[in-house]
């Protein structure tokens, strides 16, 4: 087996912008990548990926730990056992539903991120297979769960 060197820096390409607008969320897709949205409309669900761009500073890219959901109540926490857009990469992930797709723009229920914030990738959504997963979350994770379930009513 033949040894591949890794580099330690990769580029990262935006493929659009986020809107996030009062009420209204929809991702704009450059021009450039039209033909990679074929067949996007047969989905109900996207998983985008974005930049945390407006953490990305020095400072912030070296926080290692945080109070969950900015709640001083929830433990210090390592940033990777959190969904914190402080990290070393800034490269964040969120599930979304779409509304509808219109040329390069594809309109959201919702997302998480700031307006304007570059696009990185979008990917259909798969749902689980069904399958019975062992899944196990810390005690903050349901607080988290109750207080955002509270917010909708």
């Amino acid at each position: 087996m033949r040894a591949v060197e890794i580099p330690e820096t990769f580029e990262l390409k935006t493929v659009g912008r986020i809107r996030n607008i009062d009420d209204k969320a929809w991702i704009e897709v450059d021009e450039a990548y039209l033909e990679a949205m074929q067949g996007l409309e047969l989905f109900s669900h996207i998983v985008v990926f974005y930049w945390f761009h407006e953490n990305d500073t020095p400072e912030k890219r070296a926080v290692l730990k945080v109070h969950p959901c900015h709640n001083p109540a929830n433990p210090l926490t390592g940033i990777f056992a959190t969904h914190s857009p402080m990290r070393p990469n800034l490269i964040a992930m969120t599930r979304c539903r779409i509304e509808k797709i219109d040329e390069n723009k594809i309109y959201l229920d919702r997302i998480d991120a700031f307006d304007n914030s570059p696009l990185i990738d979008i990917k259909c959504y798969f749902p689980p297979d069904g399958r019975d997963v062992d899944v196990r979350t810390p005690n903050w994770v349901g607080r988290v769960q109750r207080d955002t379930a509270k917010r909708k009513i």
